[in-house]
């Protein structure tokens, strides 16, 4: 059999990306792999940002390729990593989002109960490894932390990881919020290691900081936009509406792989369980999500046809927040209106009217540290330096309340 060779991807964001192992370039020809072509990195965030069209295998691409130029200034800089321990670690990032289901997390709410992409990602590269016969053993030492040189894993999952570097600059690029941009490339060549944890040299700290607040406006202005949590919550009332008309018995629409988890409650263990639901989990992406909810708009059910429509027209619920719950006298009234316009029970009144919260914490500081390397070989964590940005702002979370409701045009 001919063996792979070096190949090279274009990318938009960073230019030439260089696949240099066979087995890298065989995992990402994989249909596991290969089937994050057909899901959206931001969802439904390109119904207000129209150039947000990108997938997740972009972003893990772009991951990918990150990882490559932290380990070679790693390298660079004396600390010493086996080629072995280097394509793990590239393989271990590559694979970090290959759990996700359509349309990101909505699916982990609805369709598939209780079970997060982090979950089945753990489960798809074990798969993964039974096929190439052991190989990834050491990927899934680091994607677990388990390894005993936490650095790798560190790059791939921590405050401050290739996927949160790739993820905010992909998406300020694609959806034109400069905001998102970040210095990644200065950040990886202040990156260090001391006792084995991945840190920042001292004159990273700006830098850091800088990726820090691009986070904290990328999340307020782009992934927690009130346009979009009112797309996305409208989705999972969807899915949520049409797993209930299924397990009810309705007939529903659906491509094989979809009526597979439509019509029957799936839980973790049933994907420790079973391989085969892994396998159907894999034939799921935006496709079938999409193909049934144009079909669904014209179904018998008032609650499923209306929502869906309204999303497929882009008539979204009107989304507001507040810094407080919301009085329960203004949500009756919200329902009462949507009840005589709508025309559906009290029961139905629960896919139109409804409140909940998002929150977003830029730094957390009882999390794993973004560590400080000082000349003088001293240790602080970013939030505790002098005149710490981040101590004084930025560690504090933010929660917001929102209601929705459907938006009425007289």
């Amino acid at each position: 059999m001919p063996v792979n060779k070096r190949k090279i991807v274009n990318d938009p964001v960073y230019g030439f990306i260089t696949i240099d192992h066979p087995l890298v370039f065989d995992i990402i020809q994989h249909p596991f792999y290969q089937r994050l072509r057909r899901i959206h990195q931001m969802a439904f965030a390109f119904l207000v940002y129209p150039g947000a069209m990108h997938s997740r295998f972009h972003h893990s691409l772009g991951a990918y390729h990150l990882m490559s130029l932290a380990l070679q200034e790693l390298k660079n800089k004396g600390v010493a990593i086996t080629s072995t321990e280097e394509t793990a670690a590239k393989i271990a990032i590559l694979l970090h989002d290959i759990g996700h289901g359509p349309f990101s997390h909505a699916l982990e709410n609805t369709i598939v109960e209780g079970v997060s992409h982090e979950e089945l990602s753990r489960l798809l590269i074990e798969e993964l490894n039974k096929e190439f016969g052991g190989q990834l053993t050491p990927v899934i030492d680091i994607f677990n932390d388990e390894y005993p040189r936490k650095f790798l894993h560190q790059l791939v999952s921590s405050q401050l990881d290739v996927d949160r570097m790739d993820y905010l600059n992909r998406d300020s690029f694609y959806t034109g919020v400069h905001e998102g941009v970040i210095g990644y490339d200065r950040i990886i060549k202040m990156l260090t290691v001391k006792d084995g944890e991945l840190m920042v040299e001292s004159k990273g700290i700006h830098s850091v900081e800088k990726f820090i607040i691009a986070r904290r406006l990328m999340y307020w202005q782009v992934y927690l936009h009130k346009t979009v949590l009112s797309a996305e919550n409208m989705l999972i009332k969807i899915l949520t509406r049409a797993k209930e008309l299924a397990l009810a018995g309705e007939q529903l629409f659906a491509s094989p792989a979809l009526s597979f988890f439509m019509y029957k409650k799936v839980t973790k263990d049933d994907f420790r369980l079973h391989p085969d639901y892994l396998q159907q989990f894999c034939l799921l992406d935006d496709y079938d999500i999409l193909g049934a909810i144009k079909v669904w708009a014209s179904c018998s059910d008032k609650v499923l046809s209306t929502l869906c429509q309204w999303l497929i027209n882009r008539h979204l619920f009107t989304v507001e927040l507040s810094t407080r719950p919301f009085d329960r006298d203004k949500v009756a009234l919200l329902k009462e209106k949507s009840r005589l316009e709508l025309q559906v029970s009290e029961k139905e009144l629960s896919y139109f009217v409804f409140t909940d919260t998002a929150s977003d914490s830029a730094y957390n500081i009882n999390d794993e540290k973004i560590n400080i390397l000082f000349k003088d070989g001293t240790v602080k964590d970013i939030s505790s330096v002098d005149n710490a940005l981040i101590n004084n702002t930025l560690a504090i979370p933010i929660k917001k309340f929102y209601i929705c409701y459907p938006k009425y045009y007289r």
